[in-house]
């Protein structure tokens, strides 16, 4: 495993309610952005703080795609979302280091959330070319950094590798403790 991508363990973190307390509740994160019947893609979900929540909005008629490279997150994973109820609703999918493996995905996706993922990924130019191919026309992409491991010069280059792949700047939505950019399919 490449030494940029977050450890297991790291997960329970990520996933755990005090992430809430500290001003990063995931549905009013998602909320303007995930509807119901939509096809969700989120990368790296690790154990799953905003999966449960995307499920829920997506409702029955939706589905959420979770692709990660480690299988230990995806275990939990579907733990925490069969405990919810909403295993029906998501897709987990164990991909490799240097690709997401979503080919089978070209022109399905409404929405991407791409969370503290991003700087995680060898190659950002080629993460936002395989999105940007299973992105329908016009589709979103939530896309935030941790502002305390990626400095603003880093994703602003990453932004960059975004455009280049097909995206553009809709808004900047504050996420605390995050640079976050709202992109759209071009």
């Amino acid at each position: 495993m490449s030494e940029r991508v977050c450890p297991w363990w790291i997960g329970y973190l990520l996933a755990s309610p005090l992430r809430e307390w500290m001003g990063r509740d995931a549905t009013e994160i998602l909320r303007s952005y995930v509807r119901e019947g939509m096809t969700v893609l989120e990368p790296g979900p690790g154990m799953g703080f905003f999966t449960p929540p995307m499920a829920a909005l997506v409702g029955r008629a939706g589905r959420v795609i979770a692709v990660d490279l480690q299988p230990k997150m995806l275990a939990s994973l579907k733990r925490r979302a069969a405990k919810a109820g909403l295993l029906d609703r998501i897709e987990l999918r164990l991909t490799a280091a240097d690709r997401l493996g979503i080919d089978d995905l070209t022109g399905k996706i409404d929405f991407t959330l791409a969370f503290s993922v991003v700087h995680e990924f060898p190659d950002d130019n080629k993460f936002f070319r395989e999105v940007a191919a299973a992105s329908k026309p016009g589709a979103q992409l939530l896309f935030a950094e941790p502002s305390r491991h990626v400095n603003l010069k880093k994703f602003e280059d990453e932004l960059n590798a975004a455009h280049a792949g097909q995206f553009t700047i809709s808004e900047r939505p504050s996420i605390p403790r995050s640079h976050a950019a709202l992109l759209a399919r071009k």
